[in-house]
């Protein structure tokens, strides 16, 4: 017995309940029906502030454009070569000798990194450190993150994104840059991760 069962066989006794438990339906919605996620998922992450570039093919081309202004970037041990292959500034793979420190993290402009899933009915993009993703603080210390999230990575509903994941691994959830308010509201930006979201969303 543990503790839930015995408090909870405590309150019955308590109450002289003598209806037997009732078993709970589980029939729960798993799937979301949407017409066009692709355009859902871009719409939801501006109406977050992020930016949303599309792609139809040349992926490095879009990225070299997307980080022309970034002075520095660091993306995961794992990241695609060819990603690279427009980017002209210093990069830097965390864990090539070891892994950077938060103090190295900071003073980077920008981090690159893939996804697990995306979600398009809320417009969130989750991180599991898996594959071209890296460890979490990667994408939550430096100021600039850049996605990239494939079309075929996209689920419409979030039972569909929860039962593609593993629960036991380290989840990041993202739904737009990095945003809390005071208590007047006023909207801070960069508090809790980075402060500009750039989604590369790939056909």
């Amino acid at each position: 017995m543990n503790a839930r069962t015995e408090i909870l066989d405590r309150i019955r006794v308590a109450l002289g309940d003598p209806v037997p438990a009732v078993p709970v339906p589980r029939s729960y919605l798993r799937t979301v029906q949407c017409a066009d996620p692709v355009n859902l998922f871009a719409d939801r992450l501006v109406d977050y502030r992020a930016t949303v570039h599309r792609c139809d093919g040349d992926l490095p081309a879009t990225l070299a454009t997307v980080l022309a202004g970034s002075p520095s970037l660091v993306v995961p041990p794992d990241l695609p070569a060819e990603w690279l292959a427009g980017y002209r500034g210093p990069v830097r793979r965390d864990g090539d000798l070891a892994p950077l420190t938060v103090a190295e993290l900071d003073a980077t402009a920008s981090v690159l990194t893939g996804c697990a899933v995306a979600v398009a009915t809320t417009g969130t993009i989750v991180l599991d450190a898996g594959p071209t993703q890296g460890r979490r603080a990667l994408t939550l210390v430096p100021d600039h993150h850049v996605c990239v999230v494939r079309v075929d990575q996209l689920v419409t509903g979030l039972p569909e994104a929860v039962a593609q994941l593993d629960p036991r691994r380290p989840l990041t959830w993202v739904s737009g840059p990095s945003a809390t308010s005071d208590i007047e509201l006023n909207r801070v930006e960069g508090v809790h991760g980075p402060r500009r979201l750039e989604v590369v969303l790939v056909s």
